[in-house]
């Protein structure tokens, strides 16, 4: 890694009694444009990313409650919508926790088995489609509801739980 090297140079000329003139050179010597990373930003990117593992590992464990009340109750037979969106987040928080703890024990992505490593999980791919998945089933959970409540009549005719 190559830095940039500052040499700054200062001349100071003194006179003394016998007319002589002393010359003092001092040189300071200055690093820039350094790509070296410093340890607190690295401690706190870490320490960010053990943040994020944490969140998604309670947002995953509060959807699995809610799933599994779901299916005790029977609700999920009712609210279709809401049991998939439940779902979806579930798997969001599930695939995202295993994504940061792969971030976080550096393993390396060599080969074909890396390759595809990287390719599904590291790249946020699988993650991103159940965030998009998440996204349209809220869409289609506010249409309805906004039908069931603007236009119920029609709503009522054409619109049947499962």
């Amino acid at each position: 890694m190559a830095s940039e090297l500052t040499a700054t140079m200062t001349s100071v000329q003194h006179s003394t009694f016998e007319g002589s003139t002393e010359t003092t050179i001092e040189v300071i010597q200055q690093t820039t444009g350094s790509s070296m990373t410093s340890s607190s930003s690295r401690t706190a990117s870490f320490y960010f990313t053990c943040m994020v593992l944490i969140v998604t590992v309670v947002g995953a464990a509060a959807n699995g409650l809610v799933l599994y009340a779901m299916v005790v109750s029977k609700q999920h037979k009712k609210q279709v919508l809401i049991f998939n969106q439940n779902a979806l987040d579930f798997v969001n928080c599930l695939i995202t926790a295993i994504v940061v703890s792969i971030q976080l024990s550096n393993i390396s992505v060599y080969g074909t088995g890396g390759y595809w490593l990287c390719l599904i999980l590291l790249s946020h791919a699988s993650a991103g489609a159940a965030y998009y998945g998440s996204l349209i089933n809220l869409a289609a959970i506010s249409i309805e509801r906004y039908l069931k409540i603007v236009h119920n009549v029609w709503a009522n005719n054409n619109l049947h739980n499962g």
